[in-house]
């Protein structure tokens, strides 16, 4: 597979071309085109026990989406919900990765994506707990909010970030979660940031210039008393001005 990628960092498309006959799988809802002769089929992947475990604790699909080219290749165009970069990761047997909730969209035929309890930093952190495992041999594709930053922390250097800007993080790296403003948790909440992880070299990091969680709470401050679902409805002015922001 190889990947290409059109309009980043905002609105990033990654055309993933495919050799003859060789598989992809793409997270349910995240194609947007394909080549001619290119076949799909959707199965629960691992079981119903599984297809579980990836739609409700890990934030995915429970059918996990198969493309398959066709004898001359060919290509599939996958994209993320939010508007933001995409970025793929390099996933090697010695390496596997830890993919935030809702990060992942596509993923090489000898990669491995399994749902993977984050800890309880994760839980407390508003990550949910849980995300996906990334592991084999091969790319995975994430998404981004925002534009991405790449940290690669050598041995001995340590970094401070806060949880709602972390995507994705190889599982060999060494981390901690603790509240901002150490041990006095109504100075963290004074200071507008709850809880950071601490991450210590050597390892891989990836962060997101913009938090989903903070964009999710704003969009929920401008109709108090609702339900999301009624609160999105509700307000159509803004939701028109949200829409004049992203599309420009």
């Amino acid at each position: 597979m190889q990947v290409q990628l059109r309009h980043s960092p905002s609105f990033t498309v990654a055309r993933c071309v495919l050799a003859p006959e060789e598989p992809l799988r793409v997270e349910g809802g995240a194609m947007i085109a394909m080549s001619a002769g290119v076949t799909l089929t959707a199965k629960a992947e691992g079981g119903v026990m599984a297809g579980l475990k990836r739609s409700v604790l890990g934030g995915g699909s429970f059918f996990v989406q198969t493309y398959l080219a066709p004898k001359q290749g060919g290509w599939v165009d996958v994209a993320g919900v939010l508007p933001g970069d995409t970025v793929t990761i390099d996933v090697t047997p010695d390496r596997p990765f830890f993919l935030r909730k809702g990060s992942w969209i596509a993923n090489s035929h000898d990669v491995q994506i399994d749902t993977q309890w984050g800890g309880m930093a994760n839980l407390f952190g508003g990550e949910g707990g849980f995300g996906f495992k990334a592991s084999g041999q091969g790319e995975a594709l994430v998404s981004i909010y925002g534009a991405v930053d790449i940290m690669d922390l050598e041995a001995g250097e340590q970094v401070t970030i806060d949880t709602g800007h972390v995507v994705a993080y190889d599982l060999t790296i060494q981390f901690k979660m603790r509240r901002a403003v150490e041990g006095r948790s109504i100075q963290s909440m004074k200071s507008g940031e709850g809880w950071v992880f601490d991450f210590f070299g050597p390892g891989r990091v990836l962060l997101q210039s913009r938090n989903p969680d903070a964009f999710a709470a704003w969009v929920g401050e401008l109709s108090p008393g609702k339900s999301p679902r009624e609160g999105l409805g509700g307000i159509g002015g803004a939701a028109g001005g949200l829409g004049g922001m992203f599309g420009r």
